[in-house]
């Protein structure tokens, strides 16, 4: 089913989609603000939320002094009211334990499309070691023994960061909400993990992947391998794309903070590629790539794996970096894409990131260097 279209109010902030009434009987506003917090500029977090229904005695002007209340900070939204009501009602059920605390932040992040790989990390490998143990008697002993036991089982060192890293944003999460305090026995050091891996197509797989995007009968699911490949967009981004974000216009794609790896709105370029390949897509949902319900798509694996695997790509290409990767190793070695423009097409946060491309720079530029080679004849041999 697609999602209901916006309805714009007098009112900046404020806009209504129609929704059947809880009655049945024919259709009625539900209400909707957009705003940041006063203070933080554009760079704040967008929020966005219901407010109420006509039927709920809900109406534009009423649902406009809410946003302002918010926006100032003087009223909690939706979800900071729910995390204090979750909170208040988690103190009531006795010490808290780890397994007590992963309940409630799976609970409030059941909706990301993280969710389903922190289930499973959760069960495979945190809860055999944590989940009995008291939030405050967690230590960095407990951490070690967990990694030692992960290394020893042959888990990659990305691997065990990534379990790490769960552990410590359900900590973290529960010091957010006031549950808990950092445990003081509890120090993380992440293990070191070489990144510097990147996927640059031949022109051969190239084309092999190109001609398996063609083959497949669903042509509006890989739309969203296309876009990858061609905007170098993260998977995140992809996702929560809606068709709001696409400016046809002015040729801009922005990327939501909400869904962004730093959580910071960014914007990219709308080329004359992604612009065909959004042009292609059925417009059926407000999300770009929908799931089958019409709301956001949770993930698209099964479907890059099968073009993966129909281009005869290699077994570790990860498809969900791969296409990306691919994007950056193509602009840098054209030799007409600098690091710098190279970072901001890829949003990086800091030229570091963007370094693991500088090879295929200084390749690029040893081909273009090389080409007085043939003007003065130099380095060629006779025989």
């Amino acid at each position: 089913m697609a999602a209901a279209k916006r309805g714009k109010t007098k009112y900046p902030g404020v806009f209504f989609r129609l929704q059947s009434r809880l009655d049945g009987l024919g259709e009625e506003r539900q209400y909707y603000i957009i705003y940041r917090r006063a203070g933080e500029g554009r760079s704040g977090k967008l929020i966005e939320e219901p407010i109420g229904r006509e039927s709920e005695g809900m109406s534009a002007a009423k649902a406009n002094r809410i946003r302002a209340l918010r926006a100032s900070g003087s009223e909690k939204s939706n979800t900071e009211r729910r995390a204090a009501a979750e909170a208040a009602q988690f103190a009531e059920g006795g010490p808290l334990t780890f397994s007590r605390l992963w309940l409630l932040y799976h609970e409030v992040n059941a909706s990301k499309p993280s969710a389903k790989g922190d289930a499973f990390r959760y069960q495979k490998h945190i809860a055999p070691s944590l989940a009995a143990k008291l939030i405050a008697d967690i230590s960095t002993a407990d951490i070690d023994i967990l990694r030692g036991r992960m290394t020893k089982d042959g888990y990659s060192p990305q691997t065990i960061k990534n379990i790490l890293g769960q552990i410590r944003r359900i900590i973290r999460f529960g010091i957010k909400r006031g549950l808990c305090n950092m445990p003081t026995a509890l120090h993380f050091e992440m293990p070191k993990v070489d990144n510097e891996r990147t996927e640059a197509f031949t022109d051969k797989q190239l084309a092999a992947c190109l001609m398996a995007l063609d083959e497949e009968p669903d042509q509006n699911a890989v739309g969203i391998l296309r876009l990858a490949l061609v905007t170098g967009m993260r998977r995140g981004a992809l996702l929560a794309l809606r068709w709001s974000d696409c400016d046809f216009e002015r040729d801009i794609i922005t990327l939501q903070g909400a869904s962004a790896k730093k959580g910071k709105t960014e914007f990219i370029p709308m080329t004359t590629a992604a612009r065909s390949i959004l042009a292609a897509l059925d417009h059926t949902s407000e999300f770009v790539f929908p799931g089958k319900d019409g709301g956001q798509r949770q993930d698209f694996r099964r479907i890059a794996r099968r073009v993966r695997d129909k281009a005869g790509l290699p077994k570790d290409f990860r498809p969900m970096h791969g296409l990306r990767h691919a994007y950056a190793s193509m602009l840098i070695s054209s030799g007409q894409v600098d690091l710098y423009t190279l970072q901001k097409l890829l949003t990086h946060e800091s030229p570091a990131m963007t370094q693991r491309y500088s090879h295929l720079r200084d390749e690029a530029l040893r081909k273009a260097a090389s080409v007085i080679n043939d003007y003065l004849d130099i380095g060629t041999t006779d025989k």
